[in-house]
């Protein structure tokens, strides 16, 4: 087989291209911080970084989900505990107005009067919103859960109420409606049974004693729904743990894919770099002078 000067030069000068190709792109590399600057560079790699970007996005909405969830059930706990010692402040003045014999007639009715306030305030609480929405009207659309006259004006309980999904294979309920915290809305409710008690406890003390067995199932109700938010709360607590990790995952995994090896590159690009020295040495020594060369 017969080798050509022409064959040789351009074996030499293609080798020569690959190398400085070579250099170029890991000088690329060095700049942008990245192994992947084109699909073509790595079609298992973009493909690869296209999921685990997805991925981040969807744990960073489950992020948003969290934190939104978590809001409205601190929010719900502390009304709930609000509304706890409110009633328990009833019971108290509901003990002490059933002691008729210890009790003076103004007191009485300054017990009363206490009652009916008290009764107002739990009607504020009871109408506790979050983003201009009733902490305890369901899934309406309304700011209030309950009218003045104490009246359930939210939705009653559907499906499974206000949820937040937390990730791919979970949701948690946010929400407690109005019905399962203060009882089914109407004259026995927490509301109507202590306007019952504040009109007792100057007209007909003797009731005040089955008034106070129904504040005592009504103060259970509560303590259950608090319980229930509690729990739901830990669970909402524990999934924003899993994701905190699972985005420090994600990002790591990201990094693996797209970013370089800093010393790895650099030293791979002074190999490169001697070796297309080395062959412009050798390839100066391979290609003879022309007939050019000559004649000057």
């Amino acid at each position: 087989m017969r080798i050509t000067h022409r064959a040789v030069t351009q074996t030499a000068l293609l080798g020569l291209n690959s190398n400085l190709s070579s250099v170029a792109k890991l000088q690329q590399q060095l700049t942008s911080g990245k192994l992947i600057s084109s699909p073509s560079d790595s079609p298992t790699g973009t493909n690869k970084a296209l999921q685990v970007r997805q991925d981040q996005s969807a744990v960073a909405q489950f992020a948003k989900n969290i934190s939104d969830g978590q809001s409205w059930l601190d929010a719900t706990d502390t009304a709930l505990t609000t509304v706890i010692d409110q009633v328990q402040r009833v019971r108290a003045l509901t003990v002490q107005a059933s002691n008729t014999g210890s009790t003076s007639t103004s007191a009485q009715k300054a017990i009363a009067v206490e009652v009916a306030a008290l009764r107002e305030s739990l009607l504020g609480v009871a109408n506790s919103s979050i983003n201009d929405r009733a902490l305890f009207g369901g899934v309406t659309q309304g700011s209030t859960a309950y009218a003045g006259d104490g009246g359930y004006v939210g939705a009653p309980p559907v499906g499974e109420g206000i949820t937040r999904r937390v990730s791919n294979a979970d949701r948690i309920r946010i929400d407690i409606t109005g019905p399962e915290a203060f009882g089914t809305p109407g004259p026995d409710d927490l509301f109507g049974l202590i306007a019952r008690i504040a009109t007792n406890v100057e007209s007909d003390p003797a009731a005040l004693s089955a008034d106070l067995q129904d504040l005592d199932v009504a103060l259970d109700r509560l303590l259950g729904a608090a319980a229930s938010v509690g729990a739901r709360s830990a669970r909402m607590e524990a999934a924003a743990r899993v994701n905190t990790d699972l985005q420090l995952t994600l990002a790591a995994q990201l990094v693996d894919v797209e970013d370089i090896d800093l010393a790895k590159t650099i030293m791979e690009l002074n190999q490169t770099e001697v070796g297309y020295k080395a062959a412009l040495q050798a390839t100066a020594q391979v290609i003879q002078p022309t007939l050019v060369d000559f004649l000057r």
